[in-house]
């Protein structure tokens, strides 16, 4: 039983990785023809740019949010070592300051402080 439950968590771990991947890219693809189309039609205003980089970032986030999910399941379920938990503590230190930066990149402010009305 133990087999299958591995193999399980290691093939949707695997499947929430590609999810993440095409979601990234799939964002990026959809920014590139957006801008494209944008600035082939003439618009070449800053509320474009911010549109732009606001869709990105989201995009980004998501990604990198589902990555961070298959990492854990793949360490808690697949290999649960001293060593890959040392690598999964590391790589959701890294996911989670860039996760940090883009949403403060994208709001224009720290997460604690209260929406602007």
């Amino acid at each position: 039983m133990s087999e299958f439950v591995r193999t399980f968590a290691e093939w949707f771990a695997y499947s929430i990785e590609v999810i993440g991947i095409l979601i990234i890219g799939g964002v990026v693809l959809y920014i590139l023809v957006y801008g494209l189309a944008r600035v082939l039609k003439g618009d070449y205003s800053v509320d474009v740019y911010q549109q732009i980089r606001q869709r990105l970032g989201h995009g980004i986030l998501l990604g990198l949010e589902l990555l961070v999910a298959a990492d854990i399941i793949h360490t808690v379920a697949v290999e649960f070592t001293f060593h890959t938990v040392a690598v999964l503590g590391l790589i959701v230190i890294i996911r989670t300051f860039l996760s940090f930066s883009l949403e403060v990149e994208l709001t224009g402010r720290w997460p604690w402080k209260k929406k602007k009305k």
